[in-house]
């Protein structure tokens, strides 16, 4: 996994993540035993999911071949890296690019033309690169990530796969023009980590790049486009989380980019992309959030030198602490109509679970065209792995996901409207957004108070920003809640599976695992009421957050005792220019 962000200083540098030495002592451990399998058990073979050949040949050569698992573990082997050891991140400086692709490549692949004389390859002890680049204006708000589309053997840099993921706001997934709506491999990535962009994640927008489109015309390029967009509609498992709306199409062509010239920019839409990524990189929100405030709390000083306004202060008051206490209870009807329905929603899909998921289990322990001596390492990895099968080619599995399937997918469109992975405050059906004091019309009353309504606008304002990301967050615990239930409830059961060995050992992981889903059907009951239970510790979050905030902002603002303080008129309509200027080009861009 390799990350690329803006740095403040002058030099190119790559800070690289280890996964610790007792993670790698046990991933040795199981690419030896997997070499070791004696190749006569009916059951056995290599387990295809680890490639143990290729990742201990990187490191140790042939060596690892005649040695134990505790003997490569010797220091010896990881003197250049002292990091590893000590679970530090190990940071490369260059003053180019070049020169620090040229350190650093050992850490990140495999082989290098360039390199020929190295002999000793680090990637298998990497679980992430974070490169850091120089005067790179994209790059000042925006992290870029390129992560292998299925995760990762490794528990450690699987996990950090999924919370990657799980953070993007914009996915690109990139594949040749000339198969694109063809290509398997590109839309499997993408069904794989739906769940983990839309409803368990943040990814508002995900954009199919077609390359080499070099010398098509136009409308060979809209059958293209077509085509991928028909293909995007029939993929329901990707469609339960991103509408339409979401899916763009690009065609792109490198050759004429790094020429300098673009000849028709409608077949080469690379400007398009770079526009997006400027757009991403906006810091104008922020600009316009900081002068909001500071617009706010200067009306908040000024209109407390007032000293003659107590009784109309004591009646704008009352109204406020009613219009809070009315609009305190809309949100909380709307979030309790909402979570009774994922409730309804939910036992729908407890009951299709209990009656359906054997079918769904025997698909993942008996799959079709394959031998049972070549799925018994896959399945013993995947019982090792907390049911989670990654084959070297093939699909990513998650046995958890797979039983979980009924349920998320008994809730998935709903969820997706409740909780929109956008910037605006629409969660709940927009109940957030719709939550008001009616400042507004107060100031049009009470002119004497104005400027510490204002300041309670913008207040209100801040809050909403910030309830919309603690929700953004909450809301990826909660979808995930239904297979991490799940998972947990199978724990035990995959403990018991990983310690059969010998003769007949897939039979009896096989019967071990429907043994105990036919005995914990009341696992799907547990997910749902553990969902409910956050769905709820959510509601309470956000009714707090939203009666505490507004509450100390109303005594700030007019129950304070007037006190000595600065004239601040004159930077006060100065940075009211500032903010209507700014709200101006804000509705421009709307």
């Amino acid at each position: 996994m390799i990350k690329v962000e803006a740095t403040n200083g002058s030099k190119y540098e790559a800070h690289i993540e280890f996964i610790t030495k007792k993670d790698w002592e046990n991933e040795v451990q199981s690419l030896k035993l997997a070499l070791e399998k004696d190749d006569d058990d009916d059951d056995g073979g290599n387990d295809d999911c680890l490639d143990p050949d290729g990742k201990l040949s990187a490191l140790y050569g042939e060596e690892w071949k005649e040695k134990s698992t505790h003997s490569l573990m010797d220091n010896k082997y990881f003197r250049d890296i002292p990091e590893f050891q000590m679970s530090k991140i190990k940071i490369l400086e260059s003053d180019s690019a070049e020169g620090l692709s040229e350190e650093f490549v050992r850490y990140t692949r495999s082989e290098s033309n360039e390199t020929e004389e190295v002999k000793r390859w680090y990637w298998p002890l990497v679980k992430c690169v974070t490169v850091k680049v120089p005067d790179n204006d994209f790059l000042d708000h925006v992290t870029l990530m390129d992560l292998p589309g299925k995760g990762d053997s490794n528990k450690s840099r699987d996990q950090m796969w999924k919370e990657l993921i799980a953070s993007c706001s914009t996915v690109w997934i990139v594949t040749e023009m000339t198969r694109a709506a063809s290509e398997s491999d590109a839309w499997e990535v993408l069904e794989d980590a739906s769940s983990l962009l839309g409803n368990g994640g943040e990814c508002q927008q995900i954009h199919f790049i077609c390359t080499k489109s070099d010398h098509e015309k136009p409308d060979d390029i809209n059958k293209v486009k077509k085509a991928v967009m028909n293909e995007f509609k029939k993929r329901k498992t990707i469609t339960n989380h991103f509408s339409e709306d979401s899916f763009q199409v690009f065609t792109v062509s490198t050759k004429e980019f790094l020429k300098g010239e673009i000849v028709n920019p409608d077949v080469n839409e690379i400007l398009k992309l770079k526009e997006i990524l400027k757009n991403l990189n906006d810091a104008h929100s922020e600009t316009s959030n900081y002068v909001s405030g500071a617009h706010g709390i200067l009306s908040l000083i000024q209109g407390a030198k007032s000293r003659e306004v107590v009784e109309q202060k004591n009646d704008v008051c009352a109204v406020l602490e009613g219009n809070l206490s009315i609009q305190l209870n809309r949100v909380k009807k709307a979030i309790e109509d909402i979570t009774k329905a994922f409730e309804q929603h939910l036992r729908d899909g407890v009951e299709k679970s209990q009656n359906l998921c054997e079918r769904k289990l025997r698909s993942f322990l008996y799959p079709s065209k394959t031998s049972g001596r070549s799925f018994h390492g896959t399945l013993k990895y995947a019982v090792k792995n907390v049911g989670i099968q990654k084959p070297k080619k093939g699909k990513r599995k998650d046995l958890n996901m797979i039983l979980a399937s009924y349920l998320t997918e008994s809730i998935d469109e709903k969820f997706r409207k409740t909780f929109p992975n956008n910037l605006k405050c629409e969660h709940f059906n927009g109940a957030i957004e719709a939550f008001s004091l009616n400042t507004d019309s107060l100031i049009e009353k009470y002119k004497n108070v104005e400027l510490q309504l204002t300041f309670l606008q913008t207040e209100e304002k801040k809050m909403k920003t910030k309830l919309n990301k603690t929700i953004l967050t909450q809301k990826k615990l909660i979808y995930n809640s239904l297979t991490e239930t799940i998972r947990s409830n199978m724990k035990g059961c995959y403990k018991e599976a990983a310690a059969f060995e010998g003769a007949g050992s897939l039979k009896r992981m096989r019967d071990t695992i429907e043994r105990h889903v036919e005995s914990k059907m009341d696992m799907f009951e547990k997910a749902k009421n553990a969902m409910l239970e956050q769905l709820n510790d959510l509601k309470e979050t956000v009714l707090r957050t939203l009666e505490e905030t507004m509450e100390e902002s109303i005594e700030h603002s007019l129950k304070t005792e007037a006190c000595s303080l600065p004239d601040v008129l004159e930077h006060l309509e100065m940075v009211k220019k500032h903010c209507d200027e700014l709200n101006g080009d804000q509705d421009e861009k709307k």
